[in-house]
């Protein structure tokens, strides 16, 4: 496996604080925030009766280097019919009575908020990084999924429950991608690359399409300053994320049969924008055989090659109008996920996203037989919109973050000449990947030869706006 490119670019230490008076990011909890988080961490087990003790399955995590809010923990068995995943998700709703001040608190937030110089949670430290958290040697109380799959990785069989688990392990990507090359895999996730592999493969085959241009990624460096990066994802990032998908249709599938619950949605790409990304690839020179499913084609691409740069940043008019879907009695008009190629709820990420507690409780109340509860019937109707203004503060905050760093890298570099990558090109400008430093920019010119590489003048930087402006040499 050729190794992920990893470009660092270090920048003067800088101060975030401007950024997050501007976004009007909470510094902290309130006072009854707090106590209420205190008082339902004095005794983490006592809500243990009635929960399966599944504390001698060895289950392991996979997460960024020095995470401590560990939603998920994973075990993966080889079976004769093929393979069962044993998936222990965080239990906030152990620990958050409804309609209390923590939950009103969550609502508010919608989800964790990630920032280089320390994250805004969407529940207190003493819950998301303590006593909810799966931490590596700690009994922790959580909602288990079993869920069976063929040879083919086609769903067969979920069950979902509370349980008691102990995760035996704490391990980043990196490590795990490391040890598997060296063919010393962990026991609970030998079976990850086999199972990762079909379920990929079937995903391609659902429609599902997955653009893979590289992500800026920024963190602290021992001299104080910001470390700006490209690192594409590696197979295990790929693998790990296809068992949340997996764990995520299950539970599209119970709350659908179910007829309630709250799904994440993205109508069908139109007709014209399918089309549109045809003629773009016809213009890069990059083949795609008439009748050939979207899917199919971006997967077959060299994610390397600039002209398949040019055409994943291409391919996102084809995934608007992601959003929420809430629903009770009825089926929705809108039940699937285009970018996935099927039906697909939130459960796997509870420490971080408000939707997942509510989605898990239909889950839990539906396989259990029992009536969904009435305090989370009562928030589908909210949530849709509560995550989905959380998702574009999200996401201006981690481009606004991006945009910042990017300015101090090249404060002291206006003149300079670079080599980049032409994304996205209009008549007099140009959308474009500026390849070391790692930067994503406006470049100003003519006649850009779309999905090439191009020499490129550094000429602003506005480190106040977070600006930077470029033109093609």
């Amino acid at each position: 496996m050729v190794p992920p490119l990893v470009i660092r670019t270090h920048a003067a230490g800088g101060d975030f604080g401007r950024l997050r008076a501007e976004f009007a990011l909470p510094e902290s909890f309130g006072p009854e925030v707090l106590a209420e988080a205190e008082q339902s961490v004095l005794d983490p087990l006592a809500s243990a009766g009635g929960r399966e003790d599944a504390t001698d399955l060895p289950f392991v995590t996979i997460d960024p280097p020095g995470s401590k809010d560990l939603d998920q923990a994973m075990l993966i068995e080889r079976t004769r019919r093929g393979f069962r995943v044993h998936y222990a998700i965080a239990d906030l709703a152990a620990f958050v009575p409804p309609g209390g001040a923590l939950d009103r608190e969550a609502r508010r937030r919608g989800q964790t908020l990630y920032l280089p110089d320390g994250n805004v949670p969407l529940h207190p430290p003493v819950l998301s990084e303590g006593a909810a958290s799966l931490l590596p040697g700690e009994v922790r109380p959580a909602v288990l999924w079993t869920i069976d799959v063929d040879e083919g990785g086609e769903l067969m069989d979920t069950r979902v429950r509370r349980a008691l688990v102990r995760s035996t392990e704490q391990f980043d990507y990196e490590t795990v991608q490391t040890a598997l090359d060296a063919g010393r895999s962990h026991p609970s996730v030998a079976a990850l690359p086999e199972l990762g592999r079909v379920r990929r493969e079937l995903a391609v085959r659902r429609g599902a399409v997955e653009l893979q241009l590289p992500e800026q990624e920024i963190s602290g460096d021992a001299d104080g300053g910001w470390a700006l990066a490209r690192r594409p994802r590696t197979a295990v990032d790929a693998w790990n994320a296809e068992i949340s998908l997996l764990t995520g249709m299950a539970a599209a599938q119970i709350m659908l049969d179910a007829r309630v619950g709250v799904l994440r949605t993205l109508p069908p790409p139109e007709p014209d924008a399918v089309e549109w990304l045809r003629r773009s690839a016809h213009a890069l020179g990059v083949a795609w055989p008439e009748g050939q499913p979207v899917s199919e084609f971006l997967s077959a691409l060299d994610p390397g090659r600039p002209s398949s740069m040019a055409l994943y940043a291409d391919t996102t008019r084809l995934l608007r109008g992601a959003g929420y879907t809430s629903f009770d009695g009825e089926r929705p008009g809108l039940a699937t996920h285009a970018g996935i190629g099927g039906a697909y709820a939130h459960v796997t990420a509870p420490i971080r996203r408000l939707v997942d507690r509510f989605a898990t409780e239909v889950c839990l109340a539906v396989t259990a037989g029992r009536e969904v509860p009435s305090w989370t019937r009562e928030a589908l109707d909210e949530v849709p919109s509560k995550m989905s203004a959380s998702d574009v503060l999200a996401a201006r905050v981690e481009r606004a973050c991006i945009d910042q760093v990017e300015a101090w890298v090249l404060a002291e570099r206006v003149g300079g000449e670079f080599t980049a990558v032409v994304l996205r090109a209009e008549e007099t400008k140009a959308e474009i990947l500026v390849e070391d430093p790692p930067v994503m920019a406006k470049c100003a010119g003519e006649r850009f030869p779309e999905g090439e590489r191009i020499g490129v003048r550094l000429t602003a930087v506005d480190v106040d706006k977070r600006k930077v402006l470029f033109e093609r040499v």
